[in-house]
């Protein structure tokens, strides 16, 4: 399990109401956003809209990182190119 500032992540869970009880293909299961899956499941209202104040904060905590060869990504993930 894993999750953002100390909410844990029941990916078992998620995973079996999403193949098991929806019938979603992994492929299909993996593409959606949280917000979908919920929705899907019949869960209520999606939740409050992104603030500037939390979108700071995700930020901060998932910084943008350029990638090199080693990591077989894209050179322009990351941002602008160096043209030099």
């Amino acid at each position: 399990m894993s999750g953002i500032g100390g909410t844990m992540i029941d990916w078992r869970g998620l995973m079996t109401a999403g193949l098991h009880g929806l019938g979603l293909e992994p492929a299909v299961f993996w593409r959606l956003t949280p917000v979908e899956l919920r929705i899907m499941l019949g869960a209520g209202e999606a939740g409050p809209p992104l603030t500037r104040a939390r979108l700071a904060e995700l930020a901060a905590a998932f910084p943008d990182v350029r990638k090199g060869e080693s990591d077989g990504g894209y050179q322009r993930d990351a941002g602008p190119v160096d043209s030099a």
